[in-house]
């Protein structure tokens, strides 16, 4: 019977109600704390900018746009900056070729070292060299064969890639020397890893194994890209008279100096 004298039409809604009022507190509250973490989120962001401009610019002041290598900055180095976009990935292939490089003569020091620690045959001799090489052809391989095809790609001048080429060519060689690793030698390659095992040194010997595996791997990516890097000079033109012709005007200094 209630639901007969019931009117149809009657608002579930009061009347007294402003539609116009402010939202509830709640809502006002809750906007403000989104409002408030948006804003201190951009504050860290800016705050984390400026960090990272100061430390940019206090570089700049203390070794100009040089950085590389990042503890001690002596040169700049960038490939997205300074490499054509079509010969990135390459270069970027040459680098990381030597960063392992760099890693196997530190893991070919470390197994010299074990083989020391061992006593294995021919190892105080081996142990020596295997500093000599951290030492001397880290820097070596980075100035003579990386650096070369880095500029070479950079400014596609022709000696440039005859530079790489002769001390690419060694590197090869050498590649080829420590794959071998005779004993004693100071690689540790195929064969002081063969003479590790058979003597007995199976710690030596696994650590001997890595780095002949490094030698292996750096040294079969390099002859590679040494193919690639040759048909690609003979392609664009870089004859051996044009690379003679760039070191009469502008001299060997020139180009041993800067880039």
């Amino acid at each position: 019977m209630n639901q007969l004298t019931e009117n149809p039409f009657a608002s579930t809604h009061s009347l007294d109600t402003n539609p116009f009022d402010d939202p509830t507190p709640y809502s006002t509250t809750t906007s403000s704390n989104v409002k408030l973490q948006d804003i201190e989120q951009r504050e860290r962001d800016l705050e984390r900018r400026e960090a990272e401009l100061n430390q940019r610019a206090d570089n700049l002041r203390t070794h100009g746009r040089n950085n590389w290598p990042p503890f001690f900055p002596l040169i700049f180095h960038s490939i997205q900056d300074e490499i054509p976009e079509g010969s990135r990935a390459l270069i970027t292939r040459m680098y990381q070729l030597w960063m392992l490089l760099a890693a196997t003569l530190i893991l070919n020091f470390v197994a010299y070292l074990v083989l020391l620690i061992s006593g294995a045959t021919g190892a105080v001799g081996g142990f020596v060299t295997s500093i000599i090489f951290v030492v001397l052809i880290t820097p070596l391989s980075f100035f003579l064969w990386y650096r070369p095809i880095y500029n070479a790609y950079m400014k596609e001048q022709a000696l440039y890639y005859y530079v790489y080429f002769v001390f690419g060519g060694f590197h090869l060689l050498f590649s080829a020397y420590g794959i071998i690793g005779p004993q004693g030698s100071g690689a540790a390659g195929v064969i002081q890893t063969i003479l590790a095992f058979t003597g007995g040194h199976i710690v030596a010997g696994v650590f001997c194994a890595i780095a002949a595996a490094g030698w292996t791997v750096q040294g079969l990516g390099n002859a590679l890209y040494f193919r690639q890097i040759w048909f690609h000079r003979k392609a664009a033109g870089h004859t051996f008279e044009k690379a003679k012709g760039e070191l009469a005007t502008h001299g060997a200094k020139a180009y041993f100096t800067r880039g």
